[in-house]
């Protein structure tokens, strides 16, 4: 990696903090700690990135890439650390472009987590929380009508 890399890399990353709203430029700003600490990575890390003293460890790009909402690919390119061929599939097979979203229909769960990048290990358990704070669906609302009805109490309205 050369000066040039190191420093185009930098100048892309503070670029991203800013647009995320991060003052990075103010001494007592916060956005080196701030962002540090939702990455979960030393402050240090970020400090020596922007001082064009170090390329970050790909865990600490890894977390910058989560909280600056940008693909651990895209961050690992413009690094310099791997190339688009090398980040391609080794069997030579064009990867299926992402599908677009379908606005048309609300998402699943999976695909709010997919999009928000939640890592595949805890997707279970992103559903099961985010579950708990969405409104009944039609088909919930009918089939706890019908437990209650079944209990003797009355079903709510529409549910008969």
């Amino acid at each position: 990696m050369t000066t040039q890399d190191l420093d185009a890399f930098a100048a892309w990353v503070e670029d991203l903090m800013r647009e995320r709203g991060y003052d990075i430029d103010s001494p007592r700003g916060g956005g080196k700690s701030r962002i540090a600490d939702e990455a979960g990575v030393h402050r240090a890390a970020v400090t020596r990135l922007l001082q064009r003293q170090s390329m970050p460890d790909l865990e600490t790009t890894r977390r910058l890439a989560r909280v600056l909402g940008v693909p651990v690919r895209d961050m690992l390119i413009r690094s310099g650390r791997l190339t688009a061929e090398e980040l391609a599939d080794p069997h030579g097979r064009a990867s299926a472009p992402a599908p677009e979203p379908d606005f048309g229909r609300r998402p699943t769960l999976e695909e709010v987590a997919d999009l928000l990048g939640v890592p595949a290990e805890r997707r279970e358990m992103f559903v099961r929380v985010v579950e708990q704070f969405l409104p009944n669906e039609p088909e919930r609302a009918d089939k706890a009508g019908r437990i209650l009805a079944g209990a003797g109490t009355a079903a709510p309205p529409g549910t008969d």
